[in-house]
């Protein structure tokens, strides 16, 4: 009963979510050419799990997960299932990937897994987060960091996806810049969102 709960308390937030605004991580842009910028990001509280499949099924499996934690399986202060507000974007990243130069295909997972974030509220602190009941979910606090990002619309598949982080990587190596992380795939919008309406980005940090 409780896990059906929350899967209605999930489809009403986002039913909600297209008429409000969704917080999301603050940054400042120090760089904009096009559909590429250089952004300095505040410091940050993310919670993660690392899931296996394809990118489509780790997507699905990942924010099953997450999803459960910020809509309730929590603790905090003795208390069990508070409701943490959804941010955006939610974030991926392969695991155990090189970042390479030479191929479209730098987000293409190689050994089935993924990793899903979440940005967590910024008036939360360490102290006053709820944990997760779950522990496959971590939770990490994140120092300023500094990201290059590339904007685009439409739909998210690992081919698309690859291409747009090739010229990311591209255009970092180009301003003799030197990438630190391997990229990561960031969604705004929830799935019913027409696809010219998406904003979507692949963002990798970075050493200024």
């Amino acid at each position: 009963m409780a896990q059906l709960m929350r899967f209605f308390l999930i489809v009403a937030f986002f039913i909600a979510g297209t008429s409000m605004a969704t917080e999301t991580p603050n940054y400042t842009v120090l760089k904009a050419d096009g559909d590429f910028e250089l952004r300095q990001y505040e410091p940050m509280i993310i919670a993660k799990v690392t899931v296996s499949g394809s990118l489509d099924q780790a997507s699905g499996r990942g924010f099953r997960v997450l999803a459960d934690y910020i809509f309730g399986n929590n603790r905090v202060n003795g208390a069990t299932n508070a409701t943490i507000s959804m941010t955006a974007p939610v974030t991926m990243v392969a695991q155990s990937e090189r970042i390479e130069m030479a191929s479209p295909v730098t987000l293409t997972e190689r050994n089935g897994r993924w990793t899903m974030q979440f940005v967590m509220p910024s008036d939360y602190t360490m102290a006053t987060l709820p944990r997760p009941n779950n522990p496959a979910i971590e939770i990490e606090q994140r120092a300023e960091q500094y990201y290059a990002v590339a904007r685009f619309s439409g739909f998210t598949g690992e081919q698309k996806v690859a291409e747009q982080a090739e010229a990311l990587l591209k255009w970092l190596a180009d301003r003799e810049l030197t990438p630190l992380s391997a990229p990561e795939i960031a969604r705004y919008d929830p799935p019913w969102t027409l696809p010219f309406f998406r904003r979507n980005e692949v963002m990798v940090a970075y050493q200024p």
